[in-house]
């Protein structure tokens, strides 16, 4: 179908039928009802959401095609955050690889999956940049920083939609939440935003740019008020910056629920006034609140929403189903049961372990207890999460089985060496624990040479509607993590959660430390490699780790202040705690040791017609191959605007064997030193840079080079 057949498909549309494109609804338990058997039939309804049997999904498209007036095939949407039915790492986890060829895989492989069923439009990535770890949709995020969020971004995009959209293997993309959503007050969800407008676009802004720039098909409004509107309620983001300075031409859908939410905000006086308000303001679809189907055609009649406005709203909608192909092939292609469908599975866990192996940090590891020596032939591991499933999966499992998932304990007995005792025990349920259970962990601790504790927060205490005053672990785990590190024998802590915990008290007291987040359908088997060194840890934060919660926010790419002077960090601090994280911005150990050099540059002064060429030699000089991943930063040493004391401009990831050394050249472009003034637009000056490459913000070798303008 091309544009002008799209265009006569619009003439021969009543005003109902338009506004029927215009309507998201949800079934519930994922089955039509009769009445929205009946909208269908009647044209008045353009897509669904939560519907992922693909029967369901048949039979909601052969009433469309079947029975409607126009036959306007229907659009399924799933949040397909990181799996359908495997199920990989969550975002947070995966930002941790700074893999941008992974993800673009994990992207591919959950598309395929998905769209076999039927899907076609994922609610996804979700690319939020927070500074809040409070916030439970860090679990959702790709961390703290803006660079890595629009790289990470862009391979989402790529992995998702590929270069044919129309494709039946692929899905449409929809980045959210349109724009701002992790700076909430307080981490907490669906609150306030207030940020300026040089911060909003600097900080919040890239990872959506470079997905439009990728060719996302949609996007998602975020919920909360930005300085005092909410976007359902924000023409300057949903025009002015999103279609008009972004050149955006996709649908923009609302999240659940928030046309209607207008209400709750004390934007809309009722139902009706938040309809015609999210029409005007620049939302297409409504989810879920009805309140399209119930008052645009009367808003229409009354002249307070222009028939226009409703026609090009409708335009992208059709625009964007041709694109997927939905008009010449609608219904699911395969179904779950063909044989085409197992080597996909297949294929995917593959890709789920590597990718579970590469979004595995080491914190710590005192006197190189791992990987697990030949030597050790009794290990206790102990702890709610050594047999769990389910939780593994994390927040947004999509229909992932827990059933499929590998468990630590399943995974390190299937890796440990001939002869090795693995005794489980739970010691602790997740928010408390027996005087049974804790006697029974003592037990099985005293009588083994090493100390393996699985504790964490349960997947739902992250992702949505999650936000937690406290980071600590839950009392019964704390307190099973105390008693075993006054046992005796060696304490390895592994850590599952959504978001960094406070892990303080236990630092010192722990010989190693694995932060795991949920690794998904694969989790025992990654781990279990990594554990006994068949695999090594290489993945880096993407998010600080505070000390305490009154640390918050704490991240890397901070201002200078002007007080206190002579500090070795430039910033401001407290008189009864550090100024530093617990651990930084791309901080991650591995088991071998890699040396950088001093950074080369080809030149000392740039114009804004040349680029900046560095190379950087960095040499394994450990026994073991391993994988690093080089972070370059810089810093713009004096500006017409305060600039923060550090920015990532590029990784690179690099696998080297025992004694082997690589040179590795980054290109940094005039662009690149560019920032976003106070009236929110871009400029470059000219002056003095500093510049590291290293294995994290804090650490790095320094040199310097000149912009002239």
């Amino acid at each position: 179908m091309i544009e002008s057949e799209i265009t006569n498909l619009l003439s021969l549309m009543t005003l109902e039928e338009k506004i029927g494109q215009l309507v998201q609804l949800s079934a519930q338990n994922g089955c039509l009802s009769h009445e929205q058997k009946t909208l269908i039939e009647k044209g008045y309804v353009g897509s669904f959401l939560n519907i992922s049997d693909p029967d369901q999904i048949q039979l909601a498209q052969q009433i469309s095609l079947c029975k409607s007036r126009l036959k306007i095939p229907l659009l399924f949407a799933y949040d397909v955050l990181h799996g359908f039915k495997t199920i990989f790492p969550i975002p947070i986890a995966l930002a941790s690889s700074m893999d941008s060829e992974l993800v673009e895989k994990v992207a591919h492989g959950s598309a395929l999956e998905a769209r076999s069923n039927g899907i076609h439009w994922t609610f996804a990535p979700m690319v939020d940049v927070t500074r809040d770890p409070r916030w439970g949709r860090v679990a959702e995020c790709p961390g703290e920083d803006p660079y890595l969020a629009a790289l990470l971004s862009s391979s989402w995009i790529k992995g998702f939609q590929g270069n044919t959209l129309c494709s039946s293997s692929l899905l449409a993309a929809c980045p959210k939440h349109f724009v701002g959503y992790g700076a909430v007050e307080g981490g907490r969800d669906y609150n306030t935003v207030n940020i300026p407008i040089q911060l909003l676009k600097e900080v919040y802004l890239p990872a959506f740019s470079e997905a439009f720039k990728k060719g996302a098909f949609s996007t998602m409004a975020a919920f909360p008020a930005i300085n005092g509107l909410p976007p359902a309620a924000n023409p300057y983001l949903l025009k002015d910056l999103l279609r008009n300075e972004l050149g955006f031409k996709g649908p923009v859908i609302s999240d659940w629920n928030a046309v209607k939410e207008l209400i709750q905000h004390g934007i809309a006086e009722n139902e009706k006034e938040a309809a015609q308000i999210a029409i005007n303001s620049g939302i297409d679809i409504d989810m879920a609140s009805g309140l399209y189907l119930k008052y645009l055609k009367e808003l229409v009649q009354e002249g307070k929403v222009k028939q226009e406005t409703i026609d090009k709203a409708v335009l992208r909608v059709l625009c964007f189903k041709h694109k997927l192909g939905l008009f010449s092939s609608p219904y699911p292609q395969v179904e779950k049961n063909n044989k085409e469908f197992q080597p996909l599975i297949q294929t995917n866990r593959e890709i789920a372990l590597e990718a579970a192996q590469k979004s595995v940090v080491l914190l710590k590891n005192e006197q190189a207890i791992l990987p697990i020596a030949p030597n050790i032939s009794s290990i206790a591991l102990i702890g709610p999460f050594s047999t769990e499933k389910k939780e593994h999966l994390g927040p947004w499992p999509a229909i992932g089985d827990p059933q499929e998932v590998v468990t630590l304990a399943e995974g390190m007995k299937e890796y440990a060496p001939p002869g090795t005792k693995i005794v489980v025990a739970r010691g602790s349920d997740y928010f408390s624990s027996s005087k049974e259970q804790l006697q029974q962990a003592i037990e099985i601790a005293q009588k083994s040479q090493l100390i393996i504790a699985a504790v964490g927060e349960k997947a739902r205490m992250s992702g949505e509607a999650a936000s937690r005053a406290f980071l600590d672990l839950p009392a019964g785990q704390s307190q099973l993590l105390e008693t075993l590190l006054q046992i005796g024998p060696p304490v390895i802590i592994v850590v599952f959660s959504g978001r960094p915990l406070d892990l303080c008290k236990f630092i010192s007291g722990a010989k190693a430390v694995i932060q795991a987040w949920f690794l998904g359908t694969q989790t025992g088997r990654a781990l279990g490699q990594i554990l006994f060194g068949l695999c090594n840890p290489s993945g880096k934060l993407p998010i600080s780790f505070p000390r305490s919660v009154g640390q918050i926010p704490i991240y890397y790419r901070h201002l200078a202040t002007g007080r206190p002077s002579g500090w070795s960090i430039p910033c401001s601090g407290y008189i009864d705690q550090a100024t530093t994280p617990l651990f930084p911005f791309g901080y991650g150990l591995s088991y071998t040791t890699f040396h950088y050099s001093f950074p080369r540059l080809n030149l000392t002064r740039i114009t804004p017609d040349k680029i900046l060429e560095v190379y950087v030699e960095i040499e394994n000089r450990g026994n073991i191959a391993g994988e690093e991943i080089i972070q370059l930063y810089i810093r713009d040493a004096t500006a017409s605007i305060s600039r923060p004391i550090k920015e990532l401009k590029a990784v690179r990831r690099v696998c080297l064997q025992p004694g082997e050394k690589q040179t590795v050249k980054f290109s940094i472009s005039p662009s690149d030193l560019a920032f976003i003034d106070f009236e929110g637009e871009k400029k470059l000056e000219a002056g003095r840079f500093f510049l590291w490459v290293g294995p994290n913000s804090i650490e790095g070798q320094k040199t310097h080079f000149e912009l002239m303008v």
